[in-house]
């Protein structure tokens, strides 16, 4: 700044140095030049002397003062160079760090900058671009590498600027998304993104769905599914077209109502409640339906198909028209056929053989892979006929055994067949004849290798995490409980150590989730490095737990210090340096819990700590930190009650236009903030209870009472100034926000456009996809959406580019530290520039000096926030600034 300052204001003393050195040099010369001392050459004798030494004065003041001018216009141009160089290195640095490739141009088309991402996408190399290149001459240097399609550059730049942008398939087998953006200057932004893991989930997905709805498809019987909520059908499979006589498409969207005769439709919704009503969610029962004036019964079963919540979702619905069936005077060999074609049809493999010699009877479809042949050749046969001896002598000793048992026999024993050695599940039942003897043996044989595998691996996953494979928090509080079980009693100690990686959010919003998933496998491995062969479990997302033995406390700190050391080194992954951190609390056995639940319970507490205090410390549990647990939780149900018995209050903090001083900067709007005012405790600070309402989700129902209550009083204000109100990302995930915005704008009557929606990029981090299309309404409600805490996150940049805030808010972390280093100057400089840059207006936060509100106003920032305008108070203490001691004066004068 000062070097800043003094540029500015070089321009007088450079002119001032030019009239002194004028002034300095005249007087001596021409002193000189009258002195008798000076004897002038010959060919000068003609001159007059006073003549000659004026005119090689006025030369030397002339060049004087022309080397000031040069001196001042370097000055300047130096200057101007230096801040242009520190704007292009911080928006350089920032592009360069995309995930997507990034191309400007400007309004003549000349690439005007290129991010390394791209040159990486299409394998190039920055020495490949030249000078003043255009946009149509790096679209011929992509053909000529063979990296971009048979397109014509017209139609690349037509379908680039579509919706849905266009997508090119590389060599490699690699797709790019290309989008391309007209600027308002004329020049151009492209973004190219790899999209080909989501183009390849996105063909599995069909692929999946396209297979499950072909397999209902040909079900012979009669499938159906509705929405539980509305009643109406959303799949119908052909055997139920061919059933009704309509097509799918006829019912989808409809209730039993609308496509069935009322008796039919009112059987079939006291069938869809009892279902609902079933305790175990599924339902049985045969009833008459009427199609096309034809009574049929039918035989139904319908299943309750439950969400990831557990709250019913969905009515699955299959059932088969019996009324042939059920008539009386159905012929037998109807019947036998039927049975025939269950028998058939049977998942599992059925043989009947005769007791008396060992022939086979009877075959089904699903048997020939038992007996290597087909069913018709078997019948008539004996092992002995179909199986080589030893198979055939192993067979025989259990139909014997079965027969002799005269019950039923269930073993598992591996059986060759055409798809090689498979395990079956095998049951043998004995039929005895009238006199009581056995005379027929029923065998089925259930192949089960594949169930047998997934129950093994389920049984696997259900003690291990799927991703590193180390044992869960289920199968550690197991290795707890019997590391108690053999030191009880003995003297011995233990610790438990829990330890959380520190860094991991950061490494997913920057290098998105698969490298942060690839960091977990790592760090695991360093974990369970450093415990040699101690239990080493994940307990959650990027917390794990470890048992170690030993002389405590000195054996688990040394263990701690160790994984501290090892995790601290780079991992290097996918070609990047990723670093990482753990901060571990511990307990020990006996002394802090004789039981697997509290001794993990207090290691958590003591975790907890460590990370109240740094991250990356080590801590050890101490008996007060139980009591803080413990008061956290009795806080989080005061703040329960508190917000049902209307405890909270709003709290309004003014927001001014960017002046040069206070009272330059006008009011134009408030953000309105929560505050708790405890019976008990007192004034409790927002930064205690509102981490615990977004840990425990209360901060859902407390959000829609301070939008509501914001909306309902800033509609009373007299003047129509802007209230700001924030919303958290668990706002978004839960509930209908753009319903509960609109609704309370209704109910309130306050104007959309005064309402100032803040929202940090945590919620388009959860879903981005999903957060941005919740953006997207809200905008069309006519509300203003403001991106908060600009600068502190790790994806900002991009997320400017996918929706068009209308205000940033510049973290005041870089406020504060305006005047104390020269880097926060340029970053809130570069920001305000990006932000006018992209059409979005600028508000600072944490302004508390004249200092910090100069430097901004000077810098074009459109507002500020802050305690130098006024700290958060009552709105009553603002009454003047909303208008209502105006209101109030006028209504004493005419009252």
């Amino acid at each position: 700044m000062a070097e800043k300052n003094w540029h500015e204001g070089s321009t007088l003393p450079i002119a001032v140095q030019a009239v002194v050195c004028l002034a300095g040099t005249v007087a001596p010369a021409r002193a000189f030049a009258l002195s008798d001392g000076f004897a002038a050459p010959s060919y000068l004798g003609q001159l007059d002397p006073n003549v000659v030494w004026e005119v090689l004065i006025a030369g030397i003041v002339v060049c004087a003062f022309l080397g000031a001018i040069v001196l001042w216009i370097h000055s300047s141009l130096r200057r101007t160079r230096r801040l242009q160089l520190r704007r292009n290195a911080f928006v350089s640095s920032a592009m360069n760090n995309l995930n997507q490739g990034v191309v400007m141009t400007d309004a003549q088309r000349r690439i005007i900058f290129c991010n390394d991402r791209y040159l990486e996408i299409y394998g190039l190399t920055r020495s490949e671009l030249w000078a003043n290149m255009d946009g149509h001459e790096l679209l011929k240097l992509r053909r000529k590498r063979g990296v971009l399609g048979g397109i014509s550059d017209d139609e690349f730049y037509e379908k680039a600027a579509s919706h849905n942008g266009l997508v090119t398939e590389l060599p490699d087998g690699r797709a790019i998304l290309v989008k391309f953006f007209v600027l308002p200057n004329g020049g151009s932004v492209a973004t190219h993104l790899d999209v080909s893991e989501q183009r390849k989930l996105s063909r599995q997905l069909a692929s999946t769905k396209q297979f499950l709805e072909s397999v209902l498809d040909h079900v012979p019987a009669c499938v159906a599914a509705k929405n539980i909520e509305d009643g109406c059908y959303i799949f119908a499979n052909s055997a139920y077209e061919r059933f009704w006589g309509f097509s799918r498409d006829h019912a989808v969207g409809k209730n039993a109502r609308e496509l069935f005769a009322p008796v039919s439709a009112a059987s079939i919704e006291a069938t869809d409640r009892a279902a609902l009503n079933s305790p175990d969610g599924q339902f049985r029962n045969e009833f008459e339906v009427d199609r096309g004036g034809e009574r049929r019964m039918v035989a139904s079963i319908r299943i309750v198909v439950r969400n990831e919540s557990n709250k019913p979702e969905f009515l699955l619905l299959v059932f088969e028209d019996i009324t042939d069936r059920r008539s009386l005077s159905q012929e037998l060999e109807s019947t036998k056929k039927f049975l025939e074609l269950v028998v058939d049809n049977i998942p599992v493999a059925l043989i009947v053989e005769q007791v008396k010699d060992g022939r086979y009877l009877l075959a089904n479809r699903s048997a020939e892979t038992i007996l290597n042949r087909r069913r018709e050749e078997a019948t008539g046969l004996t092992a002995s006929d179909i199986f080589n001896p030893k198979e055939a002598k192993l067979i025989i000793a259990r139909d014997e055994a079965a027969i002799k048992k005269r019950g039923m026999i269930t073993e598992e024993h591996p059986i060759s067949t055409k798809d090689g050695l498979r395990l079956f599940l095998t049951r043998r039942a004995t039929v005895l004849g009238d006199t009581g003897e056995p005379q027929y043996l029923i065998k089925t044989h259930e192949d089960v290798t594949d169930r047998r595998q997934t129950e093994s691996r389920m049984a696997h996953m259900a003690y291990h995490d799927g991703l590193t494979d180390l044992p869960n928090r289920a199968a550690f509080l197991q290795a707890l409980t019997q590391m108690i079980e053999a030191c009880e009693g003995t003297g011995e100690e233990f610790a438990v150590l829990c330890v959380d990686l520190d860094g991991l959010k950061e490494v997913n919003d920057v290098f998105g989730h698969a490298l942060g998933d690839k960091l977990l496998i790592e760090v695991a491995k360093r974990l369970q490095d450093s415990a040699r062969g101690g239990v080493v479990a994940r307990l959650s997302g990027d917390e794990f737990g470890l048992i170690i033995d030993g002389k405590q406390p000195d054996a688990g700190l040394a263990l701690a210090q160790q994984i501290g050391d090892a995790v601290a080194k780079d991992f290097q992954i996918d070609g990047r340096a990723v670093r990482a951190g753990v901060t571990t609390g511990m307990s020990i056995f006996p002394h802090n819990g004789t039981d697997g639940a509290s001794l993990l319970a207090n290691a958590g507490a003591a975790l907890f700590r460590a990370k109240q205090k740094s991250r990356g410390t080590i801590s050890l549990f101490q008996p007060e930190m139980d009591q803080q647990i413990r008061d956290r939780r009795v806080l989080h149900q005061d703040l329960s009650v508190a917000i049902k018995n209307g405890e909270l209050s709003l709290a309004f903090q003014p927001q001014g236009a960017a002046g040069h001083s206070v009272a330059e900067s006008e009011i134009i709007g408030f953000e309105a903030l929560a505050r708790w005012q405890h019976p008990v405790r007192g004034q409790v600070s927002p930064a205690e209870f509102i981490p615990i309402a977004e840990e425990s989700g209360l901060i859902v129902e407390m959000g829609e009472w301070i939008l509501r209550e914001a909306c309902r009083e800033a509609a009373s204000w007299p003047k129509p100034l802007q209230v700001a109100v924030n919303l958290s990302p668990a706002q978004f995930m839960h509930g209908d926000v753009v319903g509960l915005v609109h609704s309370i704008l209704l109910e309130t009557g306050l104007a959309p456009g005064r309402l100032e929606l803040e929202i940090t990029e945590g919620v388009l981090i959860e879903d981005f996809d999903r957060g941005l299309a919740l953006l997207r309404r809200l905008k069309a409600l006519g509300v203003r959406i403001s991106m908060d805490d600009f600068g502190s996150g790790y994806s900002s940049l991009s997320y400017l580019q996918a929706f068009p805030f209308d205000k940033i808010k510049i973290d005041r972390a870089f406020i504060t530290n305006l005047g104390r280093n020269p880097q926060s100057a340029a970053i809130v400089r570069a920001v305000i520039d990006l932000g006018h840059g992209l059409e979005m207006s600028i508000i600072a936060e944490g302004v508390e000096t004249v200092e910090q509100l100069a430097f901004l106003a000077k810098e074009g920032c459109d507002g500020v926030q802050g305690y130098l305008l006024g700290r958060p108070l009552p709105i009553g203490k603002y009454a003047g600034l909303v208008g209502r001691a105006e209101v109030m004066e006028l209504a004493l004068k005419t009252g």
